[in-house]
């Protein structure tokens, strides 16, 4: 059920269209666009990424990030792994995921509470290697 969203017209169409096999689809259309319709599309449909935790909060009226379920976390963290290695292809290395995952957090809102999880786990990767990252993982999703 992954990321089943991407099969759907928006995604897939915009997918192909953007498509150049060295960068995202994503961001290709937002640099021909300054949007990207597949991304937002994307987003609001997959709980495993971090731009779909955000909402009012009820103090302030403003959207701001709330903490990313546990479940969510480690999907997160498979894709992101699961992707660096897809952009890295035979250059890449464990540690290029949290490398990025730092660079990308320091402009993407989301909540203190998933920034930690997700360090913590891709450091857990970088000393423990993927076999033992999704034995731990497994163990924390159910929490």
């Amino acid at each position: 059920m992954h990321d089943l969203s991407k099969y759907g017209f928006t995604e897939f169409w915009n997918g192909a269209k953007y498509y150049d096999g060295r960068k995202s689809p994503h961001y290709n259309e937002r640099l021909a666009k300054g949007y990207s319709s597949a991304w937002l599309h994307h987003k609001g449909r997959n709980k495993h990424h971090i731009d779909y935790w955000m909402d009012v909060n009820m103090k302030t009226f403003n959207i701001e990030p709330v903490p990313m379920p546990n479940r969510y976390v480690v999907e997160c963290v498979c894709d992101r792994i699961a992707a660096s290695k897809v952009y890295n292809k035979g250059s890449f290395k464990p540690h290029m995921v949290l490398d990025y995952f730092n660079k990308e957090a320091e402009f993407l809102p989301m909540h203190s509470e998933t920034k930690n999880k997700i360090i913590h786990f891709l450091n857990y990767y970088i000393e423990n290697g993927e076999k033992k990252l999704f034995k731990y993982m497994k163990k924390e999703a159910k929490k």
